[in-house]
């Protein structure tokens, strides 16, 4: 087999683009409590002799990490995020600097779900969940009403996947 015959299309479905407002969320929220080290650093000079100047490092470290995490990282996961639903198989693609491509064989498929969180309901997202007997799977942040019709789908084809039935 040559290696272009062999080469897999990359999955071409994509989440919802409201899920980046969901991540962004997140990531700021993640960034507050990590600017609870430098505020802490803060108090401790306060109380005890150690010198100011990491204060500032710390500070610095904390604003570009805020700016990365918020402003940057959440794109770039979306735009990475890909999924296609086969008749025997579920293809997921994603990551930021590492990109993972995962095939779910319809026939490992043991559960599949929707589940939502209050950002995600705020936002009319649902994630689709996909349980194998070792593992689960998520595609997060579709539209609700994509998410269960895709969940009853994945459910259908795995159904008809299984020899035992």
């Amino acid at each position: 087999m040559s290696r272009e015959t062999s080469m897999r299309e990359k999955p071409d479905q994509a989440l919802d683009q409201k899920v980046l407002k969901v991540w962004t969320i997140v990531a700021a929220a993640e960034w507050l409590f990590l600017l609870l080290v430098p505020v802490g650093y803060w108090v401790a000079t306060r109380y005890f002799p150690i010198p100011e100047w990491p204060l500032y490092v710390l500070a610095g470290l904390v604003i570009l990490a805020g700016i990365f995490k918020i402003l940057i990282i959440p794109k770039m996961q979306w735009k990475r995020w890909r999924y296609k639903i086969y008749d025997n198989e579920v293809e997921l693609m994603y990551g930021v600097f590492v990109i993972r491509r995962v095939i779910i064989p319809m026939i490992r498929v043991q559960h599949v779900d929707t589940a939502q969180g209050p950002l995600l309901r705020h936002y009319q997202l649902s994630a689709v969940t996909i349980s194998t007997a070792a593992t689960t799977h998520e595609i997060p942040g579709l539209d609700e009403e994509k998410a269960n019709i895709l969940r009853d789908h994945i459910a259908e084809l795995a159904r008809e996947a299984d020899p035992d039935e």
